[in-house]
């Protein structure tokens, strides 16, 4: 991503125009919080059918793009100043029930910094669970069911994989403190004022959210190796505009300081960079690949130990 950064800036200049904190996020980060917040109360009385198809369709949908509401702030793009991007952070939370918008953002610089190293980035399955996944599989179909099983509860890897991984990283300081009281006083008073239901509106769409979900199978798109050797993809169709175009994978490890909405110029203004990188055609796609094709698994991910082979020089 570097190499190709450099040679980008060195063909097109302009690129660096892009470069800047994107003002729509913080009322789309609103908008989506205050939808959120009135489909908890009003859904409170639908039976059950119906509260899970909107939980799933919408809450679920909200709730990601949420996720990379708080993913796009984590870069410090909706803000000028760092301190205005995790309060925003802090409130794109709250509807997702469990306060991490703080906790990310280390873990996910690490990620950036650090691609593919071993141990490092914690976006990589462990070696655990490719172990009870993969290696303990006996057959096509065992195989097949597990990794479902494990797409359907993903959530969970992404919610505690970083800090089993490199428990370090956890924030100490007032921030994380902030991140839990709020989210903690949003929480208590929405169950003091509508009822424990509300907390299960939210709770089950952050879980849907990171589950089999068609804005999920970004998760498996981006960096699980599906063609040849190629590490990072990206998918330029229609569900980016749920999702602030995280779909721009590449354009994004390139430029991770260009906010979601001028990745599409990046791309525009670079084509003979990008056009011919693999792409994922679809996020569902990438789920169902995932699930059905015996060659992909939580192996299938680009492993390096460049940290420790430079520490033994």
């Amino acid at each position: 991503h570097a190499t190709r950064k450099e040679k980008i800036l060195k063909a097109h200049p302009e690129v660096k125009q892009l470069m800047r904190h994107e003002p729509l996020t913080k009322y789309l980060v609103m908008l989506s919080v205050g939808a959120q917040v009135a489909l908890s109360v009003f859904t409170l009385e639908w039976s059950w059918v119906a509260y899970l198809v909107v939980v799933y369709v919408v809450g679920a949908t909200i709730n990601h793009s949420l996720f990379l509401a708080i993913h796009e702030l984590s870069h410090n793009l909706g803000f000028k100043k760092s301190e205005h991007n995790k309060l925003c952070g802090i409130i794109a939370n709250l509807p997702i029930g469990i306060p991490y918008s703080i906790t990310f953002k280390p873990y996910h610089m690490e990620h950036h910094r650090y691609q593919g190293e071993d141990g490092v980035d914690t976006d990589i399955p462990t070696a655990l669970e490719a172990w009870l996944i993969t290696k303990t599989s006996h057959s096509y179909l065992e195989h097949t069911v597990k990794k479902a099983v494990f797409m359907f509860f993903q959530i969970f890897a992404y919610a505690f994989r970083p800090m089993c991984v490199k428990p370090s990283l956890v924030p100490k300081d007032s921030w994380i403190a902030l991140n839990w009281a709020v989210q903690i006083a949003f929480d208590l008073g929405m169950m003091y004022m509508f009822g424990i239901k509300v907390m299960l509106y939210f709770l089950l769409s952050t879980f849907f959210a990171g589950s089999i979900h068609p804005t999920a199978g970004h998760f498996i798109a981006e960096h699980y190796v599906m063609e040849g050797t190629a590490e990072t993809y990206s998918y330029y169709g229609a569900l980016n505009w749920l999702a602030y175009n995280v779909g721009y994978h590449n354009e994004h490890h390139d430029f991770p300081n260009i906010p979601w909405s001028n990745l599409p110029k990046l791309r525009k203004i670079a084509p003979e960079f990008y056009d011919d990188l693999p792409q994922c055609k679809s996020w569902p796609g990438a789920i169902f690949r995932y699930i059905f094709d015996d060659s992909i698994s939580p192996l299938s991910r680009v492993k390096r130990s460049t940290l420790e082979t430079n520490k033994s020089k």
